[in-house]
């Protein structure tokens, strides 16, 4: 039983992420963030710290990266400046996290130097 006034949250399974062109990558990359970071849309409770295990689906490529991570960012719905609701996770430090940032660090090239706007900052 959950304490009083904390909620108990049920695993949320896996979460799926499409992105399937470049400024949408460069939009929910997190580069700041040690070990990298994807920002996953989504209208379910999280909170910071949860750890979750996510699929993405990147631009033209058919294989499927697998990568699990922590919640470090919360965008809640009605945010400031109309931000997407959703969650920043950041990748695990393990090969996976290694190897799901190098994918996309290599897909976005010079983009990373953009001054565009991000659902994060």
């Amino acid at each position: 039983m959950a304490e009083p006034g904390k909620q108990t949250v049920s695993r949320p399974g896996v979460l799926s992420l499409n992105i399937r062109e470049k400024a949408a990558l460069y939009a929910s990359y997190m580069p700041f963030i040690k070990n990298g970071g994807i920002f996953i849309p989504t209208n379910k409770h999280y909170g910071l710290g949860d750890e979750v295990f996510m699929l993405l689906s990147l631009l033209d490529d058919p294989a499927k990266i697998a990568v699990s991570g922590h919640v470090v960012w919360l965008t809640p719905a009605g945010a400031h400046n109309s931000h997407q609701q959703g969650i920043g996770v950041q990748f695990s430090g393990n090969e996976a996290g290694h190897q799901a940032r190098s994918k996309i660090e290599g897909l976005l090239g010079g983009y990373l130097q953009s001054a565009r706007n991000t659902h994060t900052m």
